[in-house]
């Protein structure tokens, strides 16, 4: 092999060229070899591809890599998650067509994709705008739709009465609209609802399956689902009504000191009617949060009714009755039991409201009278609970649940916290619903053989809300059964549906169905799916729920997509930032010059302020883009640096500093090949049993996606084979290395195994086989110390008796020359670890 210089800029272009002509990476799934697939969560086509992809990506790349040297048929597909409000946004801030804007971006991105040479079967890519895929998703939902698990409502959505739109709740910023800034109000629109409830068993019981997902988004997805046990009983009014309330903790009914309806509540609403005072209440409601997590954090705010509720179990106590901010319709039965001693929410609440706070459980009964400083929530014995003092939470429970189940006002039951999946969006950008409002039959499916049912390319967006709503022709039709005029439905599909199935047509892709089973079989669940914990529950539990919907439908016959999920850490960078007439202005890393502990801005040479080491972020604009850091470096120092230092789980700190050593890295390990020595003769026990012992190391670690341990060994054998002397066996060890390394820098790799006469690509070359034998260590390195200090190391056979040990101790040059003649009082040994010599 020639000394020549390692040139990335050219071999990173021509190995790309050179698989993509031999067709490397295409999946076969008519192939008898085991199938493996791996997959990466697909990314949104949001213009640039940023270090945190490469990250994602170049861990999934490496474990593809290396099935495919197993002998594995690999697929390892990419896509485009492009449907979504940001199109949309660039739409009207720009001028432009959502579909212009989101396939110029995936050509930017693929382009950088493929500069850092993932191995991708592009022949399976797909955007999930393109009517194909998203005509099979129609077709998904009006089976959906014929197997009853589609349904449409009334629900309340915030609306922004300026932009004449609905806002997710992200979008509400302090009740206003993200956009226009005018408060926000609750409305009541018909909305179309997918029936995730309907398995809310089996979601919940099956997270016991996946052993190979980490405990925390199981644990994530369990707490979203939300199974409890409780009581659900009813209290009856002062004004002759009842009011139902549902409660995980019936063991501190004693404690109550309230009642709180939500503002929709038909009590709120019956106060409301001649209490102006009550509509001002309930209207400032409106104006708040929707979420379980939003009224968490917001003050907690309450109107008294005035009516009060008896309280079931003693007759001498009644409460208040309050409409409250914080209880939402939509969740249990839309009222709640206040017990301000073992509920924060329900303390503070009380603590404003000047009422009643009890305690009602203590772990000494001996504190049934001390004050509550704060709420409560432990286990321990019930207190000031009349007949059921001293008993157990559990057993109160029980006793509780079961008076007045005899009393007949409540029954023990269980609910979720989990709802139906509402699916409406009231924007252009994303998968038509197809149905067709009937003015004869109702709403009816779209026949599939009018399917794809295509967004109308003619729209705009000078006027606010739902271009769909007011194009002149698209919603117009007939109704399919009886031929008269009818509407379409103008609402799209939440983004959420298209990455809840992308993974079967990945893995099928006929033109006349959404996917076949039969080769949908042959790869799914999917092996690895490596993605963002910030998808841990929403995305994974729509896709767990739209399998099992298609096995219940009897279309697939697995209800797991997901065999095994990873979820890596994010890249971060400090941010870089001064303050510009009263506001945070930031800059790039690109345009400041960081010198010491301080750094200047490139343009002006003037000081900026260094941030926190935060996620990369394209508002901080701490982003680091891979086009640039490859111009400089190659793919790669990117990909290596990518897997080294940090765990993959774990946060990585991208640093120049660490570039630029991987980037040496890579120039040592081509000089190591060129070291290559085909007259070299000889063996190297030692460096045999390295180097059989990190090829195992290494594919355990690969397997394990432990990328950053599997680094390491592959420098501690670079290091070995530098120093060991020319034989056959140190050009077994540089082989070797350009085998293991080449998952990782398959540029090197390719280029190096053409150099060293390597047959065929080494993208096609099989993973080195292991010597059983020489995972064994036969010798051991032990230390000789004196006066406790480390004085040689000698390498010696494993097991070696004592007598040995000491003798080969004290025949060391070095000792010899420590020792100088004095007189040896004592020497210790330990077998197979040290001989400690004392004078």
């Amino acid at each position: 092999m020639t000394e020549n210089r390692f040139d990335p800029s050219i071999a990173d272009g021509r190995w790309q060229r050179a698989w993509d002509e031999a067709r490397c990476f295409e999946a076969d799934s008519n192939s008898d070899k085991p199938k493996s697939y791996v997959l990466e969560m697909f990314p949104y086509p949001s213009g640039r591809i940023h270090i945190g992809h490469v990250r994602n990506y170049t861990m999934g790349d490496v474990l593809a890599r290396y099935k495919k040297m197993r002998g594995h048929e690999v697929l390892h597909p990419m896509g485009w998650d492009a449907f979504g409000m940001p199109a949309e946004n660039a739409a009207m801030e720009k001028g432009v067509h959502p579909g212009g804007w989101t396939r110029d971006n995936i050509a930017n991105m693929k382009a950088q994709l493929k500069r850092i040479g993932f191995a991708l079967d592009w022949n399976r890519e797909f955007a999930t705008c393109d009517p194909e895929y998203y005509g099979h998703e129609q077709a998904l939902f009006i089976d959906m739709f014929n197997a009853g698990l589609v349904y449409r409502k009334e629900s309340e959505v915030n609306w922004d009465p300026v932009d004449n739109t609905v806002l997710a709740n992200e979008q509400v910023i302090d009740g206003k609209g993200w956009r226009s800034g005018a408060e926000v109000e609750k409305r009541k629109l018909n909305q179309w609802f997918l029936k995730i409830t309907d398995f809310a068993d089996d979601l919940l019981d099956g997270l016991g399956e996946l052993k190979d997902w980490p405990d925390k988004v199981r644990l994530m997805q369990e707490n979203w689902i939300g199974k409890s046990q409780g009581l659900q009983f009813a209290f009856e009014l002062s004004d002759g009504q009842k009011v139902e309330v549902y409660s995980t903790r019936p063991d501190t009914i004693f404690g109550a000191s309230f009642v709180a309806v939500a503002a929709d509540h038909p009590i709120a609403q019956g106060v409301a009617v001649d209490n102006s005072d009550a509509q001002a209440f309930i209207e400032k409601c409106k104006a708040g949060g929707t979420t379980a997590a939003e009224l968490e954090t917001a003050e907690k705010l309450g109107f008294d009714t005035g009516i009060a509720a008896q309280h079931p179990l003693d007759p001498n106590v009644q409460l208040p009755v309050y409409v409250a901010n914080f209880v939402l319709m939509d969740y249990g039965t839309g009222a709640v039991m206040g017990v301000p001693g073992h509920d924060q929410r329900d303390f503070d609440f009380a603590k404003k409201y000047q009422l009643p706070i009890a305690r009602v459980i203590a772990s000494d009964p001996a504190d049934a009278d001390s004050p509550l400083t704060e709420a409560e929530s432990g286990d321990g014995v019930l207190v000031n609970s009349q007949s059921y003092d001293g008993m157990t939470v559990d057993e109160a429970k029980a006793a509780i649940i079961s008076k007045l189940e005899s009393q007949g006002c409540g029954e023990g039951k269980t609910v979720w916290r989990l709802r139906d999946w509402g699916v409406s969006r009231q924007r252009y950008w994303g998968t038509p619903i197809p149905i067709i409002y009937s003015p004869d039959h109702g709403p009816v499916p779209v026949p599939k053989d009018q399917l794809p049912l295509e967004l109308p390319e003619d729209i705009d967006f000078e006027e606010p809300g739902n271009p769909l709503d007011r194009h002149p022709t698209w919603k117009h039709t007939t109704c399919p059964i009886s031929g008269k005029p009818a509407l379409r439905e103008t609402d799209t599909l939440d983004t959420f549906t298209n990455s809840s199935w992308y993974f079967l047509r990945f893995a099928s892709q006929p033109g006349d169905k959404p996917f076949d089973a039969e080769e949908v079989a042959k790869w799914l669940p999917v092996e690895q799916y490596i993605g963002g914990i910030e998808h841990a529950i929403l995305h994974l539990l729509y896709a767990r729920f739209w399998t099992r919907a298609l096995k219940h439908m009897g279309q697939i016959d697995f209800g797991e997509p997901f065999a095994s999920l990873f979820t890596q850490g994010m890249v971060t960078h400090e941010t870089y930032s001064r303050q510009d007439s009263g506001r945070e202005v930031y800059f790039t890393p690109s345009e400041v010059e960081r010198g010491g502990e301080s750094a200047v801005l490139k343009l002006d040479g003037k000081p900026v302020d260094i941030g926190r080491v935060i996620k990369m972020s394209k508002s901080k604009k701490n982003v680091v883009d891979p086009d640039d850091i490859i111009e400089t470096y190659g793919a790669d120092a990117v990909r290596w640096f990518m897997l080294s230092d940090s765990p993959p789980e774990r946060d990585l700190p991208w640093s120049e500093a660490g570039i630029e050593g991987c980037s040496r890295f890579v120039h040592r390990l081509w000089r190591l090949f060129g070291q290559f020595d085909a007259g070299a003769s000889g063996d190297d026990k030692a460096l045999a049993r390295k180097t059989h012992q990190t090829i195992a190391a290494v594919a355990d670690d690969i397997e394990a996606l432990s990328f950053n341990k599997a680094v390491a060994r592959l420098y501690e054998l670079t290091g070995a084979t530098e120093k060991a002397k020319p034989s056959t066996t140190r050009n077994e060890a540089i082989r070797t290395i350009l085998l293991l390394a080449s998952p990782m820098m398959p540029h090197l790799a390719e280029e190096a195994w053409e150099q060293l006469g390597g047959e065929g690509l080494i993208a096609e070359a099989t993973w080195p086989e292991v010597d059983e034998a020489l995972l064994v260590d036969d010798e051991v390195t032990i230390a000789i110390q004196h006066k406790g200090k480390l004085r040689d190391t000698l390498t010696v056979a494993k097991g070696l008796p004592k007598d040995e040990m000491e003798a080969l101790a004290l025949a060391s040059e070095k000792v010899q020359r420590l020792l100088d003649g004095a007189e040896v009082r004592k020497v210790i040994v330990v077998p197979d670890r040290l001989v400690n010599i004392v004078t």
